[in-house]
């Protein structure tokens, strides 16, 4: 093995580095998730990341809310209503243990969301509520109290 000197250095492009080839380093280098794109925390992507998007149907006898949340399973979740306030969260701990070539990397991945809605007053507590988890998405039924139905408005004539 022989060393030269040479008056040739090279520097990596603007915007890259020699990280983002390495794939030990790659999955924290990576430009549209990684830990040193602020881009997403200056432009107001960054809470799209924090919260699953959620869907709310109201249907003649209940109110059906969607929550898309891949990956998790059923007992990563903890739905609780108190005060009219429906809170849903989850937890979920990913580890990762890689060697090679003499490197041990770990990481400990944490992800979690809440989300809190405020429900409205037809929402009947007192009924079972159901949950399925499926496909990654949790679908939730609140089934509405019984009220009377409103009557159509009658129209008198003045004589």
């Amino acid at each position: 093995m022989s060393i030269t000197k040479s008056s040739n250095r090279r520097t990596p492009a603007m915007g890259s580095s020699l990280l983002t080839s390495d794939p030990f380093f790659s999955d924290l280098m990576d430009t549209k998730r990684g830990i040193f794109n602020l881009n997403r925390f200056f432009n107001g992507d960054f809470d799209k990341d924090l919260f699953p998007a959620l869907n709310v149907k109201e249907k003649e006898n209940e109110f059906e809310i969607e929550l898309a949340a891949p990956g998790l399973s059923k007992e990563d979740f903890k739905i609780s209503i108190e005060d009219g306030l429906l809170s849903i969260s989850a937890e979920k701990e990913n580890k990762i243990e890689e060697e090679k070539e003499g490197f041990v990397r770990k990481e400990f991945n944490y992800n979690s969301f809440s989300r809190n809605i405020s429900l409205p007053e037809e929402v009947d507590m007192d009924k079972e509520v159901e949950a399925k988890y499926k496909e990654g998405i949790l679908k939730m039924s609140l089934k509405k109290r019984k009220t009377a139905k409103a009557k159509k408005a009658k129209t008198v004539n003045v004589s």
